[in-house]
């Protein structure tokens, strides 16, 4: 029993071959490989004429990577959590602390000496 209606079959419309001829001819590269601090090694392709980066991410673990087998580049610093009250006390000292801990106690003695209420 024949099958459907079309006499091509595996192809779609525009489907040809792709060769060089119809998109040009690729650009010269070079493979650069760059190493990471655990030991791992990513190898990257760049355009001849691309400026090559100093340094790259690593794919397995996202350390910093260089070109320089012997040399890789150290962990990135992590830095921990800072709450709001340590990024507080960098910008005020003590004295200061108190001096504004004052005046707004101030304000809502004056407030409540008022009959104001205050939630």
């Amino acid at each position: 029993m024949a099958g459907g209606g079309s006499a091509i079959r595996g192809s779609r419309v525009g489907a040809g071959p792709m060769g060089e001829a119809e998109r040009g001819d690729t650009a010269p590269r070079q493979r650069v490989v760059f190493f990471c601090a655990n030991g791992h090694e990513t190898a990257t392709v760049f355009a001849v004429d691309a400026a090559v980066p100093e340094a790259w991410d690593c794919p397995r673990c996202g350390l910093p990577t260089s070109t320089d087998v012997n040399n890789p580049p150290p962990p990135t610093k992590i830095e921990p959590y800072k709450t709001h009250l340590a990024y507080v006390k960098e910008r005020r000292s003590e004295s200061e602390a108190a001096e504004i801990l004052e005046e707004a106690l101030e304000k809502l003695r004056a407030r409540r000496a008022r009959g104001e209420v205050i939630f």
